[in-house]
């Protein structure tokens, strides 16, 4: 079983920058994905970057300003965020998704809120 433990969101103005971190139990390898979303009210979640095998992918609105990372020793995923913007408000989740010959399984942090003022 994975746990995961968020801390970093809060409430910053426009251009500001927070970085969330998020850290895992469990028996994780490097080649596991580990990412972060978010959902905004009245938004389906979304997925925001991630990280396997040293591969990032991020979704356009983020790029140039957002960057994933990852300590495998610790079993932790952070995410730098820059240049933030009001669009960015949203919970933030973090999500590791675990696949084994047994099957593929996705867990979840509980989310952080983040805030970006005008």
């Amino acid at each position: 079983q994975v746990q995961l433990v968020e801390s970093g969101g809060g409430l910053v103005q426009a251009g500001g920058s927070l970085r969330l971190s998020c850290a895992a139990s469990g028996s994780i390898f490097s080649s596991d994905a580990m990412g972060w979303y978010r959902q905004a009210p009245g938004k389906e979640r979304e997925l925001v970057a991630s990280i396997a095998s040293f591969v990032t992918t991020y979704t356009d609105s983020v790029k140039g300003r957002f960057t994933i990372s990852r300590n495998n020793a610790a079993n932790a995923v952070y995410l730098q965020m820059n240049s933030l913007k009001p669009e960015d408000t949203a919970v933030y989740y973090c999500n590791v998704r675990i696949s084994r010959w047994s099957g593929t399984n996705d867990y979840w942090g509980q989310g952080t809120q983040v805030t970006i003022s005008s």
